[in-house]
């Protein structure tokens, strides 16, 4: 799997054969926010939760005014996107003229740029080969910048490991939606509303999970049930975890003795 941080029209991406790139971005490169504005970015489920929480507002809120869906590279699954501002430019809706208003909590897609990773995993998903590659969109002037990076100092400084884990747990459920679980009927599956819920809507899923008796019918640890009360990201964990037990049947998933009639 390819993690493509910031694809925009025009734009290339080279493979690194040394550890070393040249790169800066700062309000002195004659492109500064250029990238912030027409982008075609996409949205992982932890961009989401880090999103919303920054914002203050809901999973549902944030998805109905910051996103769209859309096909892409996958058949079966939408690609969610973030929604540009309806002006001449198209601004990223968390664009300022002194630069972005999240940062802290921007997506993968603009903290990783121009460093792209890909993970090659062997058959049984036990080994796997990261490779890196550099992104070049045609009007970005940082690339001419003189300032040189090792791969490891562009991860630490712009903090893309913690990313990174959470895109490898949703690699494993993109790679199970890419063998098309939802048969002929497609994303009109009830499967599909529940799937794209457990990965992208914690508070609905959090509402799922708590107010339904799901707690009733699988065996949870309370010590388990305590994290998805207080983490979005323990939430979004289990939603994974869950999407590959009902989709599969496998998975850490044990139904309560007691309790045997199905979701």
């Amino acid at each position: 799997m390819k993690n493509t941080p910031h694809p925009t029209p025009g734009g290339r991406s080279r493979r690194l054969t040394k550890d070393t790139f040249r790169f800066d971005c700062h309000p002195g490169v004659t492109c500064f926010t250029r990238c912030c504005k027409d982008a075609d970015m996409y949205l992982y489920p932890y961009d989401v939760i880090r999103m919303k929480n920054r914002l203050g507002i809901s999973s549902d809120q944030f998805l109905e005014q910051y996103t769209f869906q859309a096909i892409r590279d996958h058949p079966h699954f939408p690609n969610l996107m973030l929604k540009m501002v309806d002006n001449d430019e198209k601004w990223c809706p968390f664009l300022s003229i002194k630069g972005c208003t999240i940062y802290e909590d921007r997506p993968f897609s603009c903290r990783a740029y121009p460093l792209e990773r890909a993970v090659a995993r062997t058959g049984d998903g036990a080994e796997r080969t990261v490779l890196y590659f550099i992104a070049e969109d045609s009007y970005c002037k940082g690339h001419k910048e003189s300032r040189e990076w090792t791969i490891r100092e562009w991860i630490e400084d712009q903090q893309i490991q913690l990313y990174n884990d959470m895109n490898d747990l949703w690699v494993e459920i993109d790679t199970l939606f890419r063998a098309n679980p939802w048969g002929t009927q497609g994303i009109a599956n009830p499967a599909f509303k529940m799937a794209f819920m457990a990965c992208f809507n914690v508070d609905e899923f959090k509402k799922f999970v708590f107010e339904s008796t799901f707690l009733s019918r699988f065996n949870v640890h309370r010590d388990r049930v305590s994290q998805l009360q207080e983490s979005d990201v323990e939430l979004m964990k289990f939603g994974f975890d869950w999407i590959k037990f009902f989709l599969t049947g496998k998975g850490p998933f044990m139904m309560t003795p007691s309790k045997d009639d199905p979701i």
